[in-house]
């Protein structure tokens, strides 16, 4: 069975909405602003793109990376590895060009099937409501987050607010940065 990853850059409460200032959010662009930069505490970004074989994404989330990672330096892994969309709107004709493989999937169903087939690590970057719906069905099996030392109150969180059973979470992997962000890698314990 392959890995699913769910990576994100998080608030301290759990904020993970406009990181990188998207428009239409109070603190769009927090990542960048709000806390000094040292590259150290990114490192685990370029090792997500060497260990992941495949890229999970929702609709909107796959709609905003698709107008710029495609020719970013900085995402040349994710250019030639396989893309899957979970979207019940998306059609093809919505896929870019150049971006490599794109197939879309209708259902976690379809996800869960993804998973059963052979290869490597799944990642999922952004994609809030996919997140939610992934952890509430079990899919997810590790996390990896960059928290960053900030209360944002408003926004999307990265976990959903389902009433389901707990979660044990195993932390297999940490780190602190002089800037305050935390490196935290949960394994989902079965």
């Amino acid at each position: 069975m392959r890995t699913l990853i769910s990576t994100a850059f998080v608030s301290l409460d759990g904020v993970m909405e406009a990181p990188g200032g998207e428009p239409g959010y109070r603190n769009a662009g927090w990542t960048f602003k709000d806390v000094e930069f040292v590259p150290e505490a990114y490192t685990i970004k370029g090792a997500e793109q060497e260990e992941a074989t495949a890229l999970l994404l929702g609709r909107v989330s796959y709609e905003a990376f698709a107008e710029v990672w495609p020719d970013m330096a900085d995402f040349t892994g994710y250019k030639a590895m396989p893309k899957y969309v979970v979207s019940t709107t998306l059609t093809e004709d919505d896929l870019v060009d150049g971006w490599g493989e794109t197939t879309i999937l209708r259902s976690l169903d379809e996800v869960a099937a993804l998973k059963e087939t052979e290869g490597g690590p799944i990642i999922v970057h952004g994609s809030a409501s996919l997140n939610h719906a992934l952890s509430d069905a079990g899919l997810i099996d590790r996390y990896h987050l960059l928290v960053f030392p900030l209360l944002l109150g408003a926004g999307k969180r990265l976990f959903s607010t389902s009433d389901v059973d707990a979660r044990k979470l195993r932390l297999v992997e940490h780190e602190a940065y002089a800037n305050g962000i935390q490196k935290n890698v949960f394994e989902v314990v079965r």
